[in-house]
């Protein structure tokens, strides 16, 4: 009884949040089936008191990040609880938002020590626990700490086995689904840390690898002694700097692609214009691509992904993320939020499609227009 009232609680909470901004005409890009997704939290019936029937087309695809199934949208968890982009969450306020996320079919969620440092992994493990064994969970190592604050980089195989003991702990699980190496460690090489990973896998504490800003030849060189599953790197409309060799040595290595900041922190979701600044305290200020020349030359693209809205009859966001879905297969994008109605509104990405045409019209434009305070090509042959 106590399992079913709680259930309610969070069911509330997630109608309220998804109230505050009904999308009606756009969200309903979800298909009528969102409303008779299967709640994992609701028991047999939705948060609108519908029998459940059928699963939502849209919620049957799938992607493979190597040989790891996921959701064709991930959820970034980033700045939930750490501070990083807004001031850190409540807790009561985002568990809803994550187990909203799990209920509206995403099972892909990526955090890392890092975050907090370490109170996002917390959220994280709390949130899921209920349905651990439903849902991926990727998280991140690869830096030292110091009195609660980040302290250099660290990959020697000692403090990445620390690393992973701690993350079980706050993750409340046996095992990582993804364990990432954050950054490269420049004192360790890659070939050590893949091969620390290879044995925490055959130990059951990780069950696969990844990698995070790291050049085409890094990645050959972990891949030949572990096969890495996933490389997670910067990519959008905006930072395209990973289309230089990076994306498609993971194409010719089956190795899948996680785009982090696929919405450019918000400027392709519409978020801001050219009129936009920041305060020297937020952290948007010191991002070079949100400068007011680069946000004033931006705009180009943002006026470019709002016609392609109106012609879907989408909004910025999901166009956005639909171009992204289009370029690979093996492309995962794991936009960030701290608002269970942007998750929804993300989801409804997955059933905008794009014809080769289309694909080839839209490039023609983008590739015109001038970028600011963005990742040049060569970067992309360097591990940051």
């Amino acid at each position: 009884m106590k399992k079913k009232n709680a259930h309610s609680k969070i069911n509330k909470e997630i109608n309220k949040q998804v109230n505050r901004r009904d999308f009606i005409s756009k969200s309903t890009l979800l298909g009528a089936g969102l409303a008779t997704a299967p709640l994992a939290f609701a028991g047999s019936n939705n948060s609108m008191g519908q029998e459940i029937v059928n699963k939502p087309a849209y919620l049957q695809g799938k992607r493979m990040l190597g040989t790891l199934e996921v959701s064709p949208i991930g959820l970034g968890c980033m700045s939930m609880k750490s501070g990083s982009y807004n001031p850190p969450r409540d807790k009561k306020d985002m568990i809803p938002v994550i187990r909203g996320a799990v209920d509206l079919g995403v099972t892909f969620f990526d955090t890392a020590e890092v975050y907090g440092p370490f109170t996002d992994e917390e959220l994280v493990g709390e949130a899921l626990a209920p349905v651990r064994d439903e849902v991926v969970i990727a998280s991140k190592f690869g830096f030292d700490f110091t009195n609660g604050k980040r302290a250099g980089r660290n990959s020697r195989p000692e403090h990445i086995r620390k690393a992973v003991e701690g993350m079980l702990k706050r993750l409340r699980t046996d095992r990582i689904d993804l364990l990432y190496l954050h950054r490269l460690d420049p004192n360790v090489p890659v070939e050590d840390v893949a091969g620390t990973v290879k044995e925490l896998i055959k130990e059951g504490k990780a069950l696969h690898f990844g990698l995070s800003e790291v050049s085409p030849q890094t990645i050959r060189k972990a891949h030949a002694e572990q096969p890495v599953s996933a490389l997670q790197s910067e990519y959008s409309l905006i930072q395209r700097a990973l289309e230089n060799e990076v994306i498609d040595t993971c194409d010719e290595l089956g190795i899948g692609f996680v785009p982090w900041g696929p919405m450019c922190r918000g400027f392709l979701g519409d978020k801001f214009n050219e009129y936009s600044r920041f305060s020297d305290d937020s952290r948007f200020a010191a991002v070079p691509y949100f400068m007011p020349e680069a946000i004033k030359a931006h705009m180009e693209v943002l006026i470019l992904v709002r016609e392609w809205a109106r012609k879907k009859n989408a909004t910025p966001a999901q166009i956005s993320l639909a171009w992204l879905l289009a370029q690979k297969p093996h492309i995962v994008p794991i936009p960030g939020t701290t608002k269970l109605h942007h998750i929804k509104e993300n989801m409804g990405a997955l059933n905008i499609q794009f014809t080769n045409n289309e694909l080839k019209e839209f490039r023609e434009v983008l590739e015109k227009i001038r970028l600011v305070g963005v990742r040049g090509p060569e970067t992309a042959l360097v591990d940051q």
